[in-house]
């Protein structure tokens, strides 16, 4: 699993950010980084089978659950070549990218969190989640304010400073209509990351996410 040298590994590379140094570190990268996080999606599958099971823990190197260590600077005004943290998804099996109902673990010298639910979803995604919050808003309260997700999630993400068009001022749920993101964020500690019970803790914590998870499915049509 994650030790102190993945941390050092991402620390070293936030400083020397570019091709040439990550070339020469590659045995590091693949000792340090890769090999850990895919053997953390290994271990994950047989406990997400016993609360998500159709949630993805696919260990593959490329195109799995690990995502990308390469930034796409494409459109960013940052060229930095890498990504400094550790990012893995374990995706619902009928997404098709991260946008999908996800859960997650970001590993980084600066934070370490969990992540439950719809990041930045495409915009007919995104309708048909404040449609179903707006329709049904006491079922979502009720996933929303689950006692078990309150106690270690927080929801988090970007939202649109009014309500979106359509949706009236004054509805119940108008704070959460404004979403552009409907994810919760459960802090996990250093000691937690590099523990050997990690796959043990984030699965008891994802596991609490499940009410907000399952409603997101529901809403776009996707089995939980």
């Amino acid at each position: 699993m994650f030790t102190a040298a993945t941390f050092a590994f991402l620390d070293d590379l936030t400083v020397h950010n570019d091709r040439a140094w990550f070339e020469a570190n590659r045995q590091r990268y693949e000792a340090e980084v890769r090999a850990p996080a895919l053997a953390f999606i290994e271990a994950m599958a047989p406990l997400l089978g016993k609360f998500a099971p159709r949630f993805r823990a696919d260990p593959r190197k490329v195109g799995g659950s690990l995502m990308r260590i390469h930034r796409d600077t494409r459109f960013s005004r940052d060229k930095t070549p890498y990504k400094t943290n550790v990012g893995i998804q374990f995706r619902h099996d009928l997404g098709k990218d991260v946008h999908a109902p996800g859960l997650y673990l970001h590993v980084a010298g600066d934070g370490c969190f969990l992540g439950a639910g719809c990041w930045h979803p495409e915009p007919e995604d995104l309708a048909r989640i404040r449609d179903r919050v707006a329709t049904q808003p006491e079922r979502w309260f009720a996933a929303r304010d689950d006692r078990r997700l309150r106690k270690d999630w927080e929801l988090a993400g970007d939202s649109l400073a009014r309500p979106p068009r359509g949706y009236a001022a004054d509805h119940p749920a108008v704070e959460d209509l404004k979403r552009k993101d409907f994810i919760g964020l459960a802090g996990l500690s250093y000691d937690e990351v590099v523990s050997a019970r990690l796959p043990g803790i984030a699965a008891k914590r994802f596991a609490t996410a499940m009410p907000l998870v399952a409603f997101l499915c529901e809403a776009l049509g996707a089995p939980c």
